[in-house]
């Protein structure tokens, strides 16, 4: 059985997180996919080809990967690397005190490129990007011309 992991599974956006694939065969050929909808209901992802260590297991920050959005060793490229299926988006999160981008991570067999609904992943989870901690406090700003937002810690 294929296992996915993301530690931790509930992060703030800028820590980063180690993903881990468990359960493959020696030497296998695997696509790791990330993918999120953003608050518009528009698509983001990424995608890199792996090569399973002799213990099945691949681990983006110590394998290369072997192409797709990136190439090399990038511990967290699979969030770096996101794009929007619709060009000319941008990922914006604008409630970013009451809700996290939820991105699920998945692996499929060989070289994955589409996003055929009919192929099913090997394994799957998913991650949670805060980009707010818990029990800071959004003040909004609003003075003359200026507009902005003041976070406090808790």
């Amino acid at each position: 059985m294929v296992e996915v992991t993301v530690t931790p599974q509930s992060s703030l956006a800028d820590r980063p997180v180690q993903i881990r694939v468990r359960g493959l065969s020696p030497s296998q050929l695997v696509t790791l996919r990330a993918w999120l909808k953003d608050e518009h209901g528009e698509c983001f992802q990424s995608r890199a080809f792996f090569r399973a260590d002799e213990a099945g297991e691949v681990d983006p920050g110590h394998h290369a990967a072997l192409g797709g959005s990136y190439s090399g060793i990038w511990p967290m490229g699979l969030f770096w690397f996101l794009q929007p299926d619709t060009l000319f988006r941008r990922l914006v999160k604008r409630d970013v005190a009451g809700s996290p981008f939820c991105v699920r991570l998945e692996v499929f067999d060989g070289l994955c490129l589409g996003t055929d609904p009919k192929e099913q992943p090997l394994g799957s989870c998913e991650a949670e990007r805060w980009y707010v901690g818990p029990g800071v406090q959004r003040v909004p700003i609003r003075e003359g011309r200026v507009r902005g937002a003041l976070f406090l810690p808790p």
